[in-house]
């Protein structure tokens, strides 16, 4: 092989020996990359999760923006009390007798000579370029005006209150979306001890068959059961996926996300609350009460707007205007007019009347529903209060259950073994087992939802709470 040739060799050998380490790092950073574990997966504690919700549940934005138009509202209704001024530039031409007319003595452009006739019958097309600043001010209108204001503001109070209300209806249900994932999770758990139990009871069923000692009836029994039991692990783990997907909604993330829960189920020592206290403190401080009174508020306040209108109203204006030939200004004049005027309707066919009996009817139906929303509150707590409770003594109930269940399934193994007993009762056992330990899962999330639930009903529940913060 000449020079040539092994200079080209060479070159080769060195562009694949390029290409070979680029491959080999590529592959080495993908490697990391997905050996290294996501923000996603990271642990997520239940207080983590209602703070990401707080930030990007789209239904806060939502009455977030809400608020935002209250407070413009707001702003507007301020506005009225201030003087509007206006500017226009206007340019007409035409040969109206009218407009040359007035035109010429706006412009101080008129002489003798226009007062002939032919002049004043037909007289020459006329430019004009009006140059105009006006100004109104409301002096008075009987103080609608500032009832206008004041039903704003209350309003604004209004969106306020649906906002605080909607923030603890959003942790609330965090809270319920993030204990079901733990009680999923918890489920599952005991779906897979199942299936591992009943394939202990095939066995010794077989065993028991092969050396002639059962029928082939309970080996079959025992197959049949197990077969249930793989269908509840397979429902628990799809309870599982959708437990997490119903979290990521509610925290407003994307439904492929993956958050693993900082903690597992168990019990939480929480304090005890008293109920005649709970309800004085959902009737002074749940913000849906707070939102209907301030609506009533402002209600009564388009009652005085409707009452304010059978009164006169004042109101001054301005103006200066300057018209010339041309656009140019000069060579022509300017003028200024300004005046109060009082306005007073004597008759508008009832239409007023009609309107304050419509305000009154809906300040009535107001002051109905803020009742009605008081005794629904006072409800609400106490329903609260008693799943509470009952939860709590269900968890009593449940965890002894669990000891006697499983005591039961070890007695009746070692009999069924000595055959003592039949498959019967043996299945029987396990079943006892398996529904006392999702039974006492169940009673721990009822007990820490029931307690969020009781704070939602009485307005305190915040992401400082004692059942986000245990």
């Amino acid at each position: 092989m000449d020079e040539a040739g092994r200079a080209c060799r060479g070159s080769e050998l060195r562009t694949r020996l390029i290409f070979m380490t680029a491959a080999i790092a590529a592959a080495w950073f993908l490697q990391a990359a997905v050996a290294q574990p996501s923000a996603e997966s990271s642990p997520l504690t239940l207080q983590q999760a209602v703070n990401i919700a707080l930030e990007k549940n789209p239904l806060r934005k939502a009455v977030l923006a809400d608020t935002r138009v209250a407070f413009a509202d707001v702003r507007e209704a301020r506005s009225v009390l201030m003087p509007r001024l206006m500017f226009s530039e206007t340019a007409t031409r035409g040969n109206d007798p009218v407009y040359v007319f007035g035109s010429e003595l706006r412009q101080q452009r008129f002489t003798n000579a226009d007062l002939a006739l032919n002049r004043l019958n037909t007289p020459t097309p006329v430019g004009n370029f009006s140059t105009r600043f006006g100004g109104t001010w409301n002096l008075f209108d009987s103080f609608a005006s500032w009832h206008g204001v004041n039903r704003a503001k209350q309003m604004n109070d209004a969106a306020g209150h649906q906002l605080a209300r909607t923030e603890q209806e959003i942790v609330f249900r965090v809270v319920d979306s993030y204990y079901a994932v733990l009680l999923a999770t918890k489920q599952l758990e005991v779906a897979e001890l199942a299936v591992k139990t009943s394939q202990a009871i095939i066995d010794r069923s077989q065993a028991r068959f092969e050396s002639g000692l059962v029928v082939e009836s309970d080996l079959l029994t025992a197959k049949v059961r197990m077969a249930a039991r793989q269908q509840e692990l397979i429902r628990a783990r799809n309870n599982l996926d959708l437990a997490r997907a119903q979290l990521s909604t509610v925290m407003g993330v994307p439904l492929g996300s993956v958050f693993k829960p900082a903690e597992a189920l168990a019990e939480h020592t929480l304090p005890v609350p008293v109920l005649q206290e709970i309800e004085k403190q959902a009737l002074a401080n749940r913000p849906d009460l707070k939102r209907i009174q301030s609506e009533e508020a402002a209600q009564q306040q388009s009652v005085a707007m409707a009452k304010s209108s059978f009164g006169p109203r004042v109101n001054a204006f301005a103006g200066w205007e300057m018209d010339n030939p041309t656009f140019v200004a000069g060579g022509g004049g300017n003028n200024w007019l300004g005046g109060v005027e009082v306005q007073f309707d004597i008759f508008q066919g009832g239409a007023k009347r009609a309107e304050l009996s419509r305000e009154r009817a809906l300040h009535e139906k107001m002051t109905a529903m803020k009742q009605v929303a008081g005794d629904g509150v006072r409800l609400e707590v106490r329903r609260a209060y008693y799943n509470l409770d009952a939860a709590r003594q269900e968890i009593e109930v449940a965890r002894a259950a669990i000891a006697q269940a499983q005591d039961s399934l070890r007695i009746n193994q070692v009999r069924y073994d000595g055959g003592l007993t039949t498959i019967t009762d043996l299945l029987g056992a396990e079943e006892a087992t398996r529904r006392s330990q999702t039974d006492y899962w169940e009673a721990v999330y009822r007990f820490h939802t029931s307690y969020a639930n009781l704070e939602l009903a009485s307005g305190s529940l915040n992401p400082q709470s004692p059942v986000v913060m245990p």
